[in-house]
């Protein structure tokens, strides 16, 4: 468990990153060896996938992965990384608002300075939450922690809607709900008009996050001037991953030419990813 001192420094920092002047990008990681690979190239701070954490434990995303099984997890990124770090807990592993306080006090032991939390689809159908759930949520979490970075996700455009303007519409109504209950940013994964990006900015007066982990995505300085104040990659970066390991199983169990080119192209040495971990305890 770090101490009081980092862990204050840490959720100063992470703060102080959202407000520029570039954007804060978060390569999300979805385990120890993934988050100090990204903190050694640069990373300011680490984000969790929580789709990556589930599917490499065994899950489909959804909060299906046990919450002990999420905890253990975010306990060994906290216990390697150097910066601070947020985690993605979806709806929040619970019930009530009491219970995802339960969740995230665990988490905020462990060092954690900010979380995503989203509103989402009623389990069992394909509707939106109405967002007084979330908002009940934030207010418990703002008033068990004055310092947790909250990003509230609003899942507008990860539902049917034919009506681009009336979805847009109550896109911003949740984020200033979300803001009135105590959330310090709106992340909206799906918007990818940079008019509707930097609408959204523009009106809501808290940084906006950008999920940028898909092909079509702009580049980092398109969506800082469109708005953005921070860029996840989400899922994305463990996506790629995957499609590597998939070339590499490919081109070894190929029976004509069976080769590992593409492995030895991209592996780390043994040695080298030791030393991500020396100074870990």
């Amino acid at each position: 468990m770090p101490s009081i001192e980092t862990r204050q420094q840490h959720a100063e920092t992470f703060h102080r990153l959202h407000t520029g002047p570039a954007p804060l990008v978060l390569v999300n990681a979805w385990d120890a060896a993934s988050a100090r690979i990204v903190e050694r190239a640069g990373a300011q701070a680490i984000g969790t996938t929580s789709a990556g954490m589930a599917w490499t434990m065994g899950y489909a995303d959804g909060e299906r992965m046990p919450v002990d099984e999420l905890l253990a997890a975010c306990a060994r990124i906290c216990r390697v990384a150097g910066v601070p770090v947020t985690v993605d807990i979806e709806r929040g592993f619970g019930d009530s608002a009491q219970a995802v306080c339960d969740v995230v006090r665990s988490l905020v032991g462990m060092g954690v300075v900010g979380i995503n939390i989203e509103d989402g689809v009623l389990p069992g159908t394909r509707q939106l939450a109405p967002p007084e759930i979330l908002c009940e949520r934030i207010e418990a979490l703002r008033r068990m922690d004055a310092r947790l970075f909250i990003n509230a996700r609003a899942d507008t455009y990860f539902v049917a809607n034919d009506d681009p303007a009336a979805r847009y519409e109550d896109t911003l109504r949740r984020a200033r709900l979300y803001a009135s209950a105590g959330a310090d940013g709106i992340f909206v994964p799906g918007m990818a008009s940079l008019e509707e990006i930097a609408g959204l900015a523009a009106a809501v007066p808290l940084p906006v996050n950008v999920y940028a982990g898909h092909s079509k995505a702009p580049s980092v300085d398109v969506l800082a001037r469109a708005g953005a104040r921070r860029i996840s990659l989400g899922c994305g970066p463990l996506q790629a991953a995957l499609g590597v390991l998939g070339r590499i199983a490919a081109e070894a169990f190929d029976a004509s030419n069976g080769g590992f080119r593409t492995m030895a192209g991209e592996m780390l040495p043994a040695s080298e990813i030791n030393g991500l971990f020396a100074s870990a305890h």
